[in-house]
Parts: C-alpha cells; sequence; structure tokens
C-alpha cells in the first residue's frame, strides 16, 4: 500500500473515532412532525370539543408556544423550508407541486448535517413531501406509506374533502406502523446519540380513522367553527381569491354536510393524539428519557370554513397557526408557555445550538433558545409566511399584516380581533403600523421552481388534486 494511502487511511480512521466520541456526549433528538394540524389542540384553548390529552401532557411539560407558524401554509413548501433552515422566498419552493430540489441542495437539509456530526440518523413517516421522498442523509427511512385496508363504502365527502369511519384497527393504520418503528429505534443501544424524525400524516386528508374515533365526538354535539357570512367583504380581491369560496365552502354548504366534516378532522386528530402518546410513553419508558431533546410541530394549520375558506393555501391564522412546543431535559422547565410569535426557521438553529453544533451559514432563522430559557425574554422577530410568489404574512405578537402579489392589503390586530373578521388596512390611522411590518417582507423573491407531477428523487406519479393537498 502506498505510503500516502495509509496516511489518508489513519487519518480518516482516527477522525471517525474522534467523531464517534465527541458525538457520544451530544443529546438525543426526537423530531415529531405531524401533518395539517392546526390550533385545535387542547392546551391552546381554540376548540373546546378536540381531545388531545397526549399532546397536552407534553406541552405542559416543557414550553408550549402558542403563537407559532409555518413559513409556507402547503406541505411541500413548508416542510422545504424548516429542514433546509430558507425560506420560500429564498429557495423558489411556494407550492406541492413543486420539487424543492433544484433550490435546495441536500447537504443543507437538518438531517444531513446531523448525520455529519456523527449522529445516527433514523427517519419515519411524512418528514418531508411524502414517504418516499427522503430528502437528504439518513441512517435508515422506514416509509410507512401503505395504505390502510378500506372498501370503498366507507370513504364518503364532499368534493376533495374526503372522510370515513373506518372498519379497521389502530394497528392496520399507517401512522400507527410508523410510531411502532420509532419505538424499535428507542431500544437500540449505541454509543451515538440518535436525530430520530418521526412524521405522522392524520389528520392530513381523507379525514378516514378507526370508527371508534368518530364515536367519540356525536355528531349532535358538533359545534362549527366562528365564521361570518360577510367576513369576506372587507378582503381585497387577492384575498377572495385565495379564500375559493366558490369551491370547497359553495359544496359544503350545499350538501348541509359541514358538521360532519369537522367531525371527521376532530376524529383524525384524537387518533394522531394517541399515536404521539404510544411515542412519547417509549420515550419515557427507554433509557433516553432524560437525555433526549423533544420538539413537536405540525407542518402548518387548516381552515374549516373560517373566511369561507377550506384547506390551507392560506395566510390568516387558521391556515398558518401551527402546534410547537419543546423539552429540553436540564433547560425547559415544565408548564411553562410563550406568547411570543415564531416561525419554523427557527427549528434548525436552535437544534444545532442546544446539540453544540455550529450553526451553517445558509441559515435563515435564529435560535429561540433564549425563549427556551426564558418564555418571556424579549424577542423582536416577527414569524413570516409564504403562500405563492410574492403572498406574504408578517405576524408579530399582536399584529398580522399581509400583502399579496398585486399590492393588495390587511391588517389585523390579533390582540382585539382574534378571528380576523376586520381588515384594518384601508384606514389612515394604520399607515404607519403598515410600514413597520412591511420592513420584514422578505427582501427579494426567487423565481418560482419548476412545477411536477412528481415528487422526490425518483418522480413518483400523482394526480393534480393530491399535489394541491
Amino acid at each position: 500500500m502506498h505510503r500516502h494511502v495509509l496516511l489518508s487511511l489513519i487519518a480518516i480512521t482516527l477522525s471517525n473515532q474522534f467523531q464517534s466520541a465527541h458525538a457520544a456526549d451530544k443529546p438525543n433528538v426526537l423530531f415529531i412532525a405531524i401533518d395539517d394540524l392546526n390550533h385545535w389542540v387542547g392546551y391552546l384553548g381554540r376548540n373546546s370539543q378536540t381531545h388531545t390529552p397526549n399532546i397536552d401532557r407534553f406541552a405542559k411539560s416543557g414550553v408550549a408556544f402558542t403563537k407559532a407558524y409555518c413559513t409556507a401554509p402547503a406541505c411541500n413548501p413548508s416542510r422545504a423550508s424548516l429542514m433546509s433552515g430558507q425560506r420560500p422566498s429564498t429557495t423558489g419552493c411556494y407550492l406541492n407541486e413543486q420539487n424543492w430540489r433544484p433550490g435546495i441542495s441536500e447537504d443543507k437539509l437538518l438531517n444531513s448535517h446531523f448525520a455529519k456530526v456523527g449522529y445516527r440518523v433514523y427517519g419515519g413517516g411524512k418528514i418531508y413531501h411524502g414517504a418516499p421522498d427522503r430528502g437528504g442523509d439518513w441512517t435508515d427511512y422506514f416509509p410507512g406509506k401503505d395504505a390502510p385496508p378500506q372498501s370503498d363504502d366507507e370513504m364518503d365527502g364532499v368534493g376533495g374533502l374526503k372522510f370515513g369511519k373506518l372498519s379497521v384497527r389502530d394497528e392496520d393504520m399507517p401512522d400507527y406502523k410508523v410510531v411502532s418503528n420509532g419505538l424499535k429505534r428507542l431500544e437500540e443501544k449505541s454509543d451515538q446519540p440518535f436525530f430520530l424524525a418521526v412524521g405522522l400524516v392524520k389528520p392530513h386528508l381523507p379525514f378516514a380513522v378507526p370508527k371508534k374515533w368518530f364515536d367519540m365526538f356525536p355528531l349532535d354535539s358538533i359545534e362549527l367553527p366562528p365564521h361570518r357570512d360577510d367576513d369576506l367583504d372587507d378582503v381585497p380581491p387577492a384575498g377572495v381569491k385565495m379564500a375559493g369560496a366558490q369551491g370547497d365552502h359553495k359544496r359544503v354548504l350545499k350538501s348541509g354536510r359541514w358538521k360532519e366534516i369537522v367531525q371527521a378532522y376532530l376524529a383524525s386528530i384524537a387518533f394522531c393524539d394517541a399515536q404521539v402518546g404510544r411515542l412519547l410513553e417509549g420515550l419515557e419508558a427507554s433509557p433516553y428519557r432524560d437525555n433526549t431533546i423533544v420538539v413537536l410541530w405540525s407542518d402548518h394549520g387548516w381552515s374549516l370554513g373560517e373566511k369561507s375558506h377550506w384547506r390551507k393555501f392560506a395566510l390568516w391564522e387558521e391556515p398558518t397557526r401551527t402546534v410547537f412546543a419543546w423539552r429540553v431535559p436540564g433547560l425547559t422547565h415544565p408548564g411553562e408557555t410563550c406568547a411570543r410569535a415564531v416561525d419554523f426557521t427557527c427549528v434548525y438553529p436552535t437544534l444545532c445550538e442546544l446539540t453544540g453544533q455550529p450553526l451553517p451559514t445558509h441559515l435563515e432563522g435564529r435560535s429561540i433558545v433564549p425563549l427556551l430559557k426564558n418564555p418571556e425574554a424579549a424577542w423582536n422577530f416577527p414569524a413570516v409566511t409564504t403562500q405563492g410568489f410574492k403572498n406574504h404574512a408578517v405576524r408579530t405578537d399582536d399584529w398580522r399584516y399581509i400583502r399579496y402579489a398585486n399590492g393588495d392589503e390587511e391588517l389585523y390586530d390579533d390582540n382585539h380581533d382574534p378571528l380576523e373578521y376586520t381588515n384594518l388596512a384601508k384606514l389612515a390611522d394604520f399607515a404607519d403600523r403598515k410600514t413597520e411590518l412591511a420592513k420584514w417582507l422578505p427582501k427579494s423573491d426567487a423565481p418560482s421552481l419548476p412545477t411536477t407531477r412528481g415528487r422526490g428523487k425518483q418522480g413518483t406519479a400523482k394526480s393534480k388534486s393530491a399535489a394541491e393537498d
């Protein structure tokens, strides 16, 4: 063997040994991603009907954020942004139909970064946009993508808003299997720390879970979300178009099945909560209980008729507000809440700081470690959400400012008008407020990446309706 080859091999071996020894001192990370769960969880108090005892218990075990917002109200751009630490306006990934890879280098992804510094990096379920789209480096990945067995007569719906009471067991559901895989990872023994990402699909459409979860919410007890028939009257044309009231909402009203859809969404949330509970119970029973950072988040919110809007894909409170809670051994304290407005560009830098890693230079967000230490600490950075090219919302602790690509504006005093019924944007008294908030809008907007009917490395084909969800 040539001398320089031998020296190179020795150097690589020593580097790996040093990396492993250094990594052994690092905390583990349990990274829980939920799909399409809005603020209908008990600890946020937005919907009194919801049943989320496990998420609420976890929220009370550390710091729960009450004003957390996605960077994009759609699965693909939200997840691509969170996992890269970059905003949609930087990468050009704005829509579900886009492949994010031309705009984001895979070596910059959160899981790739943890792999580089010596972590065992495990994934399962939906972390990027769909289980087949693994994105970046993983030690191992469990897609858990098989659909639950169901018959056609179990599925119902209004247009694309599908739901159904399934005659299957929880154990037959893909999310159950993804959690079971996560629990197996928690049983492994290793000198290397782990980054374990568990992605739950429910309550994503279709709102189809075993019948027992529907039985928890009798139809005659269902209450509709707060709404006003005239809520779009003071919304500018770009916002009215985004609401799409002549689509889903018109069909729902005509069907008379609004309560059934709300029931199905609540049932799907309850099922999701049970899977979160299984995972957290497994962590509590594992030897990693006291050395594991846990972060729980949902990729965006969801509207069920507020402002005559359904699904996500809009810039108001319901489609953008999400579930966000942290537990950090030795740092966070049980029962604390933080009312500072934050968005998901904070996740990547926060995990780097908590695990003692240098911050990659491409990150655009700020670490929220100061808020984890003291939830009432000063925080002068708003949350920014983007829906499509040049449509942005700036959310502070008290205000929401929306500017659309055509210049249309909305302004809401969320402190006094939490349901965002009154658009103040045209009132002269609030001109200075708009100017102040507009300073936080992205300084540039990257061209939109090409759209595609596929996603992931293999470009798996999917229908237009699936792409829009």
